[in-house]
């Protein structure tokens, strides 16, 4: 069988829904087309990409996998018909907090004077790969450790780890902080796109208490509500300043790296030269 967009479509639907009824309204299509939709495709791919067994649809490990490239194909295909991309083709970097930190504006500056027919887009994207994995951007700077099949990566700096702690707390009125410090209150997470867990602390260290977040804004507003405590990086304290947020060093916990990531296969022509710039930029870093 001959699989189509719609059928990528179809899936990507369900895939966010939750829902055979809830994806067929979304596209304004039958409930049993959206099913044969489905059927047809784990026919082609041979193997279930739903689990069908309870009420709320769930992807089965196939379907995550599979969920990121149609996305890519979908997103590259909206892509090439955009009519306002037809003149020019922006190069789209993601990041989900800091960028590349002091080296940002650089970055963005050096590109309008060297590459002025090819606009650079930063986009903030709050999932762990800074919407790379499933196609909404070109290249991604991300941080921490990435196991996300297809995405390639390079290392182009280490980064020193911070405390973020209640700006009028006890902890603020430190020098530097320690991992032991932080885990005798609350520590903040940030599930989505943070790479704080608390494995950074030792196992018989471990913070007393975790309370989750989902995004780098609401991080911010709990640390800075007295809610608990962060840990970032360096960057984070030039990016996202926060008149109820301080930021001491933490020596005691490792160095983050810093990496620039695409996609396997053909992209973007531009990318060569995106590359070469990070690293001439934080070749010092």
């Amino acid at each position: 069988m001959s699989i189509e967009l719609r059928h990528l479509r179809a899936f990507l639907a369900i895939a966010e829904e939750g829902s055979m009824t809830r994806a067929a309204v979304r596209l304004h299509l039958t409930q049993p087309a959206v099913s044969r939709a489905l059927a047809a495709l784990e026919k082609r791919l041979g193997t279930k990409l739903v689990d069908r067994s309870t009420h709320h649809l769930a992807l089965t490990g196939e379907g995550r996998v599979f969920r990121d490239k149609a996305a890519a194909a979908v997103a590259a295909f909206d892509e090439a018909l955009d009519p306002n991309r037809l003149r020019h083709w922006p190069l789209r970097l993601g990041h989900a907090w800091s960028a590349l930190g002091p080296h940002t504006t650089p970055l963005l500056r050096r590109w309008e004077l060297e590459q002025p027919r090819t606009p650079l887009e930063l986009l903030r994207i709050d999932d762990r790969t800074a919407g790379l994995a499933r196609g909404a951007v070109d290249a991604a700077v991300l941080r921490g450790q990435v196991d996300t099949p297809g995405l390639v990566t390079e290392l182009l700096f280490m980064e020193p780890r911070v405390a973020a702690v209640t700006s009028d707390g006890p902890l603020a009125a430190r020098d530097e902080l320690t991992l032991a410090d932080l885990a005798s209150g609350p520590v903040l997470i940030n599930l989505v796109s943070g790479i704080t867990t608390i494995d950074l602390w030792p196992e018989d260290g471990r913070p007393v208490s975790t309370v989750t977040v989902t995004n780098t804004d609401d991080w911010l507003t709990a640390i800075a509500a007295g809610r608990g405590a962060g840990v970032s990086v360096a960057s984070t304290a030039k990016m996202h300043p926060h008149p109820g947020v301080a930021y001491r060093p933490l020596p005691d916990a490792p160095p983050v790296p810093v990496l620039l990531a695409h996609r396997v296969g053909p992209g973007h022509p531009a990318l060569p030269a995106l590359r070469e710039l990070a690293r001439e930029l934080t070749r010092d870093a």
